[in-house]
Parts: C-alpha cells; sequence; structure tokens
C-alpha cells in the first residue's frame, strides 16, 4: 500500500480501494491499450517485374519481420508496376518504397525520395554490386561472341525502362559505339515475365537478348545449357555470368511525407533483420553515384533533357542559377533603363536651363550694349555745345579764306601765292573738322564687343586726343607713361575709350568752379606684377567718403542732371575685361583719383 500511495498526488487524501487502482490503470495504460487496439498501416509499396505469387512469397519474411518489430503496425505490401508507383509517390498513397536502383534515382530527383537501407543477398559479393545484365544467345551461334557482333541483329528485351536489364547493357553498348536503336537490325520489348525473351531466342525470333543476371544460372541445367552470355566480364566473387559492369541493389526510401519517427523505426528495424532463409537482409544506404553516372552518360532518364539542346538543357539543369542570373539582367535592365531615362530628363532640363541662360545672356549683352551706347552718346550730349563750337572754327575760318578770295578777284589782286596760301588753309581747316567728326562718329557707333591686342598707352593718347577736340577750352592733361609705354593689353578699344572719356568728364566737370589756368588732368600708367593700372586725377572739390561708398552703384550721382549710370557701366566694362576700378582721395592736394587695372597680354 505504500508504494501505491507513492504514485499518488500528494495534495489528495484518498484511500486506495481496488476501484481506484482499476482507474489509475486504466489512465495511465488506457491510451496504449487503445493504440494497440487500432494498429496503423504501413503501406509499403515494391516494384513487381514477376507473379504476384511470388512477389509474395519473396517479400514475405520482410512483412513479417516488420510485424514483430514494429508493435502497433501493420505493413503491408503493394505491388505496382512502373508507371502505377510513380503516381502512387505523386499522391503519397504510400509510406515506403522499393524498387530498382535506375527507378529510385528518378524518383529521388523527382520527388525527393530518400533511402534509408539497401537489399543485401547472398548471391551478390556486395549491396554496392549486386545488379547487372546478361546479354544471352544460342549455344550454337558461333557467329556472335561479343556485344560488337551485336550490331545488325535482332534484339529483344522485357522494356526500355528495365534498368536490371537493357538500361545497364544500353551502357555497354554505347561504350562500343553502338546505338541500339538504330544499328540493331530489330529491337523489341516484350514485357514481363522474363521468360518471353528467354522462349523468343530459343525459338530464334531474335538473335540475342537481354535479361537481369542471374536470370540463365537459375534456370534447369537443361534449360541453361542452350544459352551463352555474350563478353563476359570477371567480377570478382559474383556467382553469375553478366555481360555489364555491377550497380547497387535495390533501396528502400521513404516519401517527404513519410513521419521522421516511423521512417527511423523502420530503418532501425531493417538494419536489425537477421538473414533469410533466401539470403536476404538490409544494410546501410548504398551510394548510387554509379547510377546517376549511367543516365547521365546514355542521356536518359532523369538526365534526358541533356538530349535537348545545349542552351534549353544548361537551362533546365541549372535553373536556379538561370532565375537568378535572369531577375538580376531584368533588375539591372530597369535600373539601366531608370538611370537612362533620370539622365535624358536631367540632360534635357541642363539643356533647357543652359539654352535660358545663353538667352539671358545674349539679351544682357544685347542691354549692355545699347547702355553703353547710350552711354557714349550721353557724353556726347554733354559735349555737344563745345563740339558745336569746335566745329564751327574750321568751318568760319574756311568761309574766311573763301572769302578773302571773292574779294580779291573782285578787286583784281588775285595772286598765285594768295591762292595757294587760301587754298591750303581751307583743306587744313576741312581735315580738321573732317578728323573731328570722324572720331566722334567712331566713338558714336553702336557695334558687338570685339576684343584686339592694343599698346594701352597709344589708345590713351587717342582718347586724350579726341577728348581734347570736342572742348573749347582745353584743360591741361598731363600723361606719364613711365615704363607701361610698350605695355599691350587684350580689350575692346572703343569700350576702353568710353571708361577714358568718362572719367577725363568726370574730372573736368569737378573742376568747373576753378579758372581755366588751374584746369589739370594726369594720366598715370603703371605695371605692376602682369596688371597695369591706369590712374585718372583732378583738381576739382573731391567727394565725402559717403560719396565715394555709392560712387559705383547704378542711379547715384553727385550732379544735379546726372543719370549715376556711367560709372556704374564703366565698373561692369572694367570687371570684363577681368580688372577693378576704384576711387580714392590723391596722397596730396586735392581732387580725387579714379584708378582702374587691366591684365598684361604677353
Amino acid at each position: 500500500m505504500a508504494r501505491l500511495r507513492w504514485l499518488s498526488f500528494p495534495s489528495l487524501d484518498m484511500s486506495f480501494s481496488p476501484r481506484y487502482l482499476v482507474l489509475a490503470l486504466m489512465f495511465f495504460f488506457g491510451p496504449i491499450l487503445s493504440a494497440s487496439a487500432e494498429p496503423r498501416t504501413v503501406r509499403i509499396a515494391v516494384l513487381a517485374f514477376l507473379d504476384t505469387e511470388t512477389m509474395d512469397s519473396q517479400w514475405a519474411p520482410l512483412l513479417a519481420h516488420l510485424a514483430t518489430a514494429l508493435p502497433g503496425y501493420t505493413p503491408v505490401l503493394v505491388q505496382l508496376d512502373q508507371a502505377a508507383l510513380q503516381a502512387a509517390v505523386t499522391t503519397q498513397s504510400v509510406d515506403f518504397v522499393i524498387t530498382n536502383p535506375g527507378n529510385y534515382v528518378a524518383l529521388e530527383m523527382e520527388f525527393g525520395i530518400s533511402r534509408i537501407a539497401t537489399l543485401d543477398t547472398a548471391q551478390a559479393p556486395s549491396p554496392v554490386r549486386a545488379v547487372g545484365s546478361a546479354v544471352i544467345v544460342r549455344a550454337d551461334r558461333q557467329d556472335l561472341r561479343s556485344l560488337a557482333d551485336l550490331a545488325g541483329k535482332r534484339v529483344i528485351a522485357v522494356g526500355e525502362n528495365a534498368f536490371g536489364g537493357f538500361q545497364v547493357a544500353w551502357r555497354e553498348f554505347v561504350q562500343l559505339g553502338i546505338d541500339p536503336f538504330t544499328d540493331f537490325a530489330q529491337l523489341d520489348f516484350v514485357g514481363l515475365p522474363m521468360h518471353k525473351v528467354t522462349d523468343a531466342v530459343t525459338a530464334g525470333r531474335a538473335d540475342a537478348g537481354i535479361v537481369r543476371a542471374c536470370t540463365i544460372e537459375s534456370l534447369p541445367a537443361r534449360l541453361s545449357s542452350g544459352f551463352r552470355v555474350l563478353s563476359p566480364r570477371r567480377e570478382p566473387d559474383f556467382p553469375c555470368q553478366t555481360s555489364t559492369r555491377l550497380y547497387p541493389d535495390w533501396p528502400i526510401a521513404t516519401l517527404r511525407s513519410t513521419p521522421p519517427a516511423l521512417a527511423k523505426s523502420v530503418a532501425t528495424a531493417l538494419l536489425a533483420m537477421p538473414v533469410t532463409v533466401e539470403g536476404m537482409s538490409w544494410t546501410v544506404p548504398a551510394d548510387y553515384q554509379a547510377v546517376h553516372e549511367l543516365f547521365r552518360e546514355l542521356q536518359t532518364g532523369p538526365y534526358s533533357y541533356l538530349k535537348e539542346s545545349t542552351l534549353r538543357a544548361a537551362v533546365v539543369r541549372y535553373w536556379p542559377l538561370v532565375l537568378m542570373l535572369a531577375t538580376l539582367m531584368v533588375a539591372w535592365i530597369i535600373y539601366t533603363v531608370r538611370v537612362e531615362y533620370l539622365v535624358q530628363a536631367r540632360t534635357t532640363a541642363l539643356r533647357q536651363a543652359l539654352d535660358e541662360r545663353k538667352a539671358i545672356e545674349e539679351r544682357m549683352r544685347v542691354h549692355q550694349e545699347q547702355v553703353e551706347h547710350l552711354s557714349r552718346l550721353s557724353i556726347l550730349g554733354e559735349l555737344s555745345g563745345t563740339l558745336a563750337h569746335e566745329i564751327n572754327q574750321p568751318l568760319a575760318s574756311i568761309g574766311n579764306y573763301a572769302q578773302s578770295l571773292v574779294l580779291r578777284v573782285d578787286n583784281g589782286r588775285v595772286t598765285d601765292a594768295a591762292v595757294r596760301e587760301a587754298s591750303l588753309e581751307i583743306a587744313g581747316q576741312a581735315a580738321r573738322a573732317a578728323g573731328i567728326l570722324s572720331r566722334i562718329r567712331g566713338f558714336s557707333r553702336k557695334r558687338a564687343t570685339v576684343r584686339e591686342r592694343r599698346v594701352l598707352a597709344e589708345l590713351v593718347r587717342e582718347t586724350v586726343v579726341l577728348f581734347l577736340g570736342m572742348l573749347s577750352n582745353r584743360p591741361e592733361i598731363r600723361v606719364d607713361e613711365g615704363t607701361a609705354a610698350n605695355c599691350a593689353v587684350e580689350v575692346d578699344p572703343l569700350q576702353i575709350q568710353q571708361i577714358m572719356l568718362n572719367l577725363l568728364k568726370n574730372g573736368l566737370d569737378a573742376m568747373q568752379d576753378l579758372p581755366d589756368d588751374q584746369r589739370r588732368l594726369d594720366i598715370l600708367l603703371r605695371p605692376d606684377k602682369g596688371t597695369l593700372h591706369i590712374a585718372v586725377r583732378d583738381y576739382g572739390r573731391g567727394l565725402a567718403p559717403e560719396a565715394r561708398e555709392h560712387l559705383f552703384e547704378p542711379f547715384f550721382t553727385t550732379k544735379p542732371d546726372g543719370l549715376g549710370l556711367g560709372l556704374s557701366i564703366c565698373t561692369t566694362i572694367i570687371e570684363a575685361h577681368g580688372g577693378h576700378l576704384s576711387a580714392q582721395p590723391p596722397a596730396e592736394g586735392p581732387g580725387l583719383v579714379f584708378t582702374f587695372t587691366l591684365p598684361i597680354h604677353d
């Protein structure tokens, strides 16, 4: 009673009686008894190559051993031909499969069945070397001595898919350069049972027959003596004659749907199965690589795709890699197309932006030229009074000399010397007026910007002549070229003249309050480290520091009637030439100094 009390729950206070004992036994052992009462059926499909009675007798020891080793399970043998066996694997209507090596490899590659043991028989020296074929002829056929002699002969076999018959022999024929389907005079497949093959050879309906190895040895002596095996191979310890190399014996395999625990139990039972009276037992799974090599070489079975085009065969064989490469290729194409689209869109946008920028720059250039032209006309307008006076002087002189000649003619005092003198003066004054007008016309004309190499000192002198030619009361202008007499620059001459005229005109305006004899402008040219400095100084009243800070801003002016654009335009022109314009008071004395720089052109 103490022992039973140890099995009870400590928290329950009950006295054990026969009734409670029965309940406890039912609780613990009820499921087991229930499972034993309803054993599970284990369906084992086997490839049927013999009649039903023979197959049942052959596999009966296996079923008996499994029934004993697996309590709670009832093994059932299901005999199927090759097509039905494949259908059963497809529908997963069986738990295990026993089949020949060739059929197993095909099912393994297509459905993923997995071998758990390999058949081990007494007639084979090893489970790895157990299955072969014998090519038989009648013993009296002296013209047939080897497999090579069968070219052009009639050959018979059970079936094209019979591994231990036609298929292993097919490989040997191919090794000899014989294609059974084209090089035989006739190739017939008669199906099971196998005695159909031996009967056809005996009756002379075929020159040779292909049967499983050991088929002839299993016949009665009176029958087996009537056959001979072609090209018998020497296979150590193998008791039968064979025309082919040997391959692993039949395996038993599980399906993907087979419960792992059941597969393990069956595998354990098979490996523990004692050798039967017939010499049957099971061993660890053999290596079936030789079967793969046969199919690959013949390009049949699971390797039949190798007969197709090389590209198609490669795609079928390496489809995961091909799929991955195709995916990468599609992704790369999509990426490339998108990048190309983005590049094209960006290029189009940049091109439009550049076109717009060029259009803006062109409009700015045209406007700049117009402003510069208006600025030059403005200078001429401001100097128009003195300009008219300057042109009027040579015209008055021309009129006086012409009137003098008329009076001399009327008085009869015309001499050659007087006429010559009057003509020379008239021509000189006319040339003076023409020169003034030519310089003014060249300065005032509108044209596109043109850069050319010029010696700046010469351009300054031309500007001074143009400026003084438009004035009646000319100020004193001193030009100090110094060491810059031969310094060349690459500029638009007309624009540089415009700057010089602006600075000279501003300097002259700054000295309006001074007497004529005190009006003076100084122009100083000095080179410095690849840059030419041009300074224009006046001696006027100067500017306050506040005014100098805004001097170069547009529309800033200290003149009552000024527009405030002259110095702004000059700044734009100088900066376009790579220079700089500034204004400072002189080191000594009154006035203001405007300085601009230009790069020296070597």
